[in-house]
């Protein structure tokens, strides 16, 4: 069995996620597991799917749960002897009506897009096969999170020298600056998500760093990518972009071809490299 090929998608029994799989179904050569934390709406998404005759598997994954994401590791560790395609998908928003106090939002955010996001790379990454193809799904957001940083903060978050310990400490210390109401001062931008999804970027430059030297010349490929601004339960009904449209770049990146040295280490919108 360890020969076959298979991807992966976190949080994909609906939305952008959902779209990823099965844009994948259609047009990778393998197996494509559909993951969700509730095992009824994934098994239910993946009916959906084959309704429309395509073929995915499905597999339990809460990202927040670190025994979870092992067990999903060990599975594929098993039965594929690694992972092909990784697409990391899985994040929450707060509603922008939502009342709950920002430094709750804070956390409960960097909790899932980032600190989790962390999680599943620190235990699947490893499996990366040689050719492997990774995607964090980030947001535009990002660079403009980035952009109402102070000039220290976008200093360390565009260095290519920072270490993943230093930006877990920046992103520590955005929670700890929220829950002491001074994340202004400190030269914070007001959103909760958006430094969030800085975390997911920076640490995709970090990771595509850390093949580059411990794997060369396997032809791994890591990028961060923004899907656009999609019409999900997150993003509400006005978005410009419908959810199989969302999925093109990470698809795109997912499935770059064999011989391809790049994009590598990029954060992509509209299978374009955007500056960081």
């Amino acid at each position: 069995m360890a020969s076959s090929r298979v991807a992966v998608v976190t949080g994909s029994n609906k939305g952008i996620g959902f779209a990823i799989v099965r844009a994948l179904c259609k047009q990778f050569t393998g197996d494509v597991y559909l993951t969700a934390r509730d095992q009824a709406r994934g098994e239910a998404a993946v009916k959906q799917l084959q309704g429309e005759g395509l073929k995915p598997l499905f597999h339990q994954l809460d990202i927040d749960d670190l025994q979870s994401i092992r067990v999903l590791r060990d599975f594929l560790q098993q039965k594929y002897g690694g992972i092909d395609v990784l697409i990391n998908n899985a994040g929450i928003a707060f509603k922008v009506a939502d009342t709950s106090p920002f430094h709750v939002q804070a956390e409960v955010t960097l909790k899932t897009n980032f600190f989790a996001t962390r999680d599943v790379c620190r235990e699947l990454l490893p499996l990366m096969k040689p050719q492997g193809r990774v995607v964090n799904v980030s947001s535009i957001v990002s660079v403009r999170a980035l952009s109402g940083c102070s000039q220290d903060l976008q200093q360390k978050f565009r260095s290519d020298t920072i270490t993943e310990e230093e930006l877990v400490t920046l992103m520590e210390k955005f929670i700890k600056d929220t829950k002491d109401g001074v994340h202004s001062k400190e030269g914070w931008p007001n959103t909760a998500y958006g430094v969030s999804k800085i975390g997911v970027t920076v640490l995709s430059r970090i990771q595509a760093r850390m093949f580059n030297e411990k794997r060369k010349g396997e032809g791994i490929l890591l990028n961060a990518c923004c899907p656009g601004w999609v019409r999900t339960d997150m993003a509400g009904p006005q978005a410009t972009k419908s959810p199989d449209e969302g999925a093109e770049t990470p698809v795109y990146l997912a499935l770059l071809p064999p011989d391809a040295d790049g994009p590598h280490g990029q954060f992509v919108s509209d299978k374009k490299v955007d500056k960081w």
